[in-house]
């Protein structure tokens, strides 16, 4: 059983919208991502007012603690008063990192199809690059170690390991679930619930 977290996945970035895969790339959100972490903090703010006795954590990826510092502002609470965990870090990439599906498959054919036959157990090229899997063992420890009441700001990737590992959603599924950028994620138990 899992304590009471609340997750959210950083604000949007250019290279969402491109549909670039960002993995560790250290990217910034835009104009819209600034939008969404300040609307989801006003309702982290309805959830859990100043978040006392709560602990925040983020990613320390750019995209993530600027979400987390809007977060923060919109609660009416220090901004920068939060840790960072590097386990919280996005999927790597590796090779594949800042490229589009079709630039992918213009500079090396099959590769993104090879992906779609097992997204959560494939891995890209490149010496960092990791599959969901390997990510998901990355993000075991840290969610072990979690004993208090939590807000969380990570990214998609992190989040489709907690339904895979939580709700013990299908390889296929969890790889493939839509992760949205402007909503909360409840964890309690072993219940996930956007908010």
């Amino acid at each position: 059983m899992y304590p009471l977290i609340y997750f959210v996945r950083h604000g949007e970035t250019d290279w969402n919208a491109e549909g670039r895969l960002q993995g560790q790339a250290d990217t910034d959100i835009n104009a819209h991502g600034r939008d969404q972490a300040d609307r989801n903090g006003r309702r982290l703010a309805e959830l859990i007012g100043r978040g006392d006795g709560f602990d925040f954590v983020a990613s320390p990826m750019r995209r993530t603690r600027e979400t987390m510092e809007r977060v923060r502002t919109a609660m009416g609470v220090e901004p920068s008063a939060y840790r960072t965990d590097a386990r919280l870090v996005e999927v790597s990439f590796g090779d594949w990192q800042g490229s589009t599906f079709a630039e992918i498959e213009a500079e090396s054919p099959g590769s993104p199809k090879a992906r779609r036959r097992d997204k959560w157990n494939f891995q890209p090229p490149g010496t960092s690059a990791e599959s969901y899997e390997m990510l998901r063992q990355r993000i075991l420890p840290w969610l072990m170690e979690v004993t208090q009441k939590t807000v969380c700001v990570t990214h998609g990737g992190i989040i489709r390991t907690l339904f895979r590992t939580v709700a013990e959603m299908p390889e296929r599924e969890a790889a493939i679930l839509s992760v949205p950028q402007d909503r909360v994620l409840k964890l309690e138990g072993q219940f996930l619930d956007w908010l």
